[in-house]
């Protein structure tokens, strides 16, 4: 299993597969064909039905400017394609297209590119289980975020600063902004307003729901505004995490070192994840990536509360659970509708799966590791209108309604 730095990436959105994967893509195509005429971008599948919504025409604009570049939004797939999200690059030399290349944008900002060997980091934990991992610690008598800086180094605790660091500036400045999102919804930012309003209500519980909204909505509207954040896993689940350990760390005081204790176990989680399933909405839906982001987020809070490896467990298996089967439909091809809210209910919900396991998590039944083949399993089969392609769901109604 890789580094949980693989799950935490320093960029701006709207989406990680969409954008930050393309963008990374581009940039090696560019370097391996300096001297091209021009270049030509094939995009496919996921990424040619909502691609302008995500802006993956804009980014691979930019990155090979001033060079002229064509991007074709493919209205057909060839028969081998292997992930929903596939773009295939061409240099133009006198007048022909060479050098193809061509990339799967996995999710979280990773890339494959076929035919290739992998450029992402090679695997740093022998364990590629939940139920491994525990067995691993309760054999050394640690908790998670000494299995991670075991197994990762004393070198993950700066990383994991610099990331904080970036998703506390992401709330600030979500609160800070006014004004509509770009991409034609005139969506209003809500955030502040939020913030604002859960200073006038005098009972706690209202209160803290507002406040940890105000913050899941600072990020993604940060993210949706093409502002810089962190994958948590992914650009459209980004606001999860930081709202809950924003607001604990507020309301109760935690240390900037506890942050990052439970920063490192929501890696962990994460990172399981990415190795045994997806965190891609193209290819498992919205499941993937606001439901694994709720269970990186119950996990850490889980950490933050000092409950044992049962009760983290549990946290985090509640969590992805009971986001089975949500499905990714953007309206428009956007980040906005319903990401953004999403993310705020998914926050709460990382709350709620916390309170129950405190108290109920000898009555588990249910693993971990069960969840994510069954989140993969059920990703695989929802039907493609529902993973990403704003062919379903909210994005078809939202079309036949204008």
């Amino acid at each position: 299993m890789r580094s949980i730095r693989d799950v935490y990436k320093i960029g701006k959105g709207p989406s990680s597969s969409h954008t930050m994967g393309p963008e990374r893509a581009a940039r090696i195509f560019r370097t391996e064909h300096p001297d091209a005429e021009g270049y030509k971008v094939v995009l496919y599948d996921s990424l040619s039905k909502t691609g302008v919504g995500h802006g993956t025409d804009r980014v691979l604009r930019e990155v090979l400017a001033p060079t002229p570049t064509e991007i074709v939004f493919s209205k057909e797939d060839p028969a081998d394609l292997k992930h929903p999200n596939t773009l295939d690059f061409f240099a133009i030399e006198q007048g022909e297209l060479v050098g193809p290349m061509r990339v799967q944008s996995v999710g979280g900002g990773d890339i494959v590119i076929e035919g290739r060997q992998s450029t992402e980091d090679e695997d740093v934990y022998p364990e590629n289980s939940f139920a491994e991992i525990v067995q691993f610690c309760n054999w050394r008598k640690i908790r998670l975020w000494e299995y991670v800086e075991m197994t990762e180094g004393l070198e993950i605790w700066p990383f994991l600063a610099k990331v904080w660091k970036a998703m506390r500036w992401a709330i600030a400045d979500g609160l800070n902004a006014e004004g509509t999102l770009p991409g034609g919804l005139h969506l209003e930012r809500k955030a502040k307003y939020l913030y604002e309003q859960a200073a006038k209500n005098q009972m706690a519980q209202v209160r803290e729901t507002r406040i940890i909204c105000a913050y899941a909505f600072a990020v993604s509207e940060q993210n949706a505004d093409n502002g810089t954040i962190v994958t948590a896993p992914t650009c459209g689940s980004c606001g999860v995490l930081p709202a809950v350990l924003r607001y604990m760390q507020e309301q109760h005081g935690y240390s900037d070192e506890k942050i990052l204790h439970a920063l490192a176990v929501a890696g962990l989680f994460g990172s399981l994840v990415k190795h045994n399933a997806s965190v891609s909405g193209a290819e498992c839906g919205c499941q993937a990536e606001i439901g694994v982001a709720c269970a990186m987020a119950a996990a850490a809070l889980a950490e933050l509360c000092d409950m044992n490896l049962s009760q983290i467990e549990y946290a985090a298996e509640i969590a992805l659970e009971h986001h089975l089967g949500l499905t990714c439909d953007p309206i428009c091809g956007l980040v906005q509708i319903p990401c953004i809210e999403r993310n705020a209910v998914a926050a709460m919900r990382a709350m709620n799966a916390l309170n129950l396991a405190y108290f109920l998590y000898d009555t588990r039944t249910i693993s971990f590791d069960m969840v994510v083949k069954t989140m993969y399993q059920t990703g695989i089969n929802i039907s493609k209108a529902f993973r990403e392609t704003s062919e379903g769901g909210l994005a078809r109604l939202y079309r036949q309604a204008r």
